[in-house]
Formats: C-alpha cells, sequence, structure tokens
C-alpha cells in the first residue's frame, strides 16, 4: 500500500454535543481542553479506520471540528463511510 498516491482531505465530524460544550467555554484553559478533545478524537477515529502508518493526520480544525489527512481515495471512501463522519472532501488546489 506504501506506493499508493495520497492527497489532502478534509474531514468533518456530525454534531458531538461534547464538542459544542467545550467550544463554549472562551478561556484560554477552555480552548487548550477543545483542541485536546478534539485531537484525540479524530486520533481515535483513524487509528479505527485505517491500518497504522498509512495516513498522516496534518491537523484538527477546532472551529468545524474536523480534521486534514493525507490518505489514499481508498481511504476517503472507508472514512467517508463512518457514521461519525459527515462529509470527507478533497483539497482543492486555486491556480
Amino acid at each position: 500500500m506504501g506506493d499508493q498516491k495520497t492527497d489532502l482531505y478534509f474531514v468533518f465530524m456530525n454534531f458531538d454535543s461534547e464538542y459544542e460544550r467545550l467550544r463554549a467555554d472562551r478561556s484560554m484553559e477552555g480552548k487548550e481542553k477543545l483542541d485536546a478533545y478534539l485531537s484525540n478524537k479524530h486520533d481515535q477515529l483513524l487509528e479505527k479506520l485505517l491500518e497504522p502508518n498509512t495516513y498522516k493526520k496534518k491537523s484538527s480544525l477546532a472551529i468545524v471540528d474536523g480534521f486534514s489527512v493525507e490518505i489514499t481515495p481508498e481511504q476517503a471512501t472507508t472514512v467517508r463511510s463512518a457514521k461519525e463522519v459527515r462529509v470527507v472532501e478533497k483539497n482543492q488546489e486555486l491556480h
């Protein structure tokens, strides 16, 4: 699988009441808790769905409960089918 071409995808999650609760806390501590919660949540989803060392998570996006990840088109299909996921979109470069 190491030879397959990967692209950057953005993954947006379904409604999560814990995310909404944490996002409401605008303090620095609240921001840190939200960032840690999302990073862990996104990592766990990827670990559950994909083989280790076949993807590279780039960042978690606190403002939208999403993340960016370098994966193959086949992996994008797998992630797209997860019940926790709302949308998976391939990054579109503007020229």
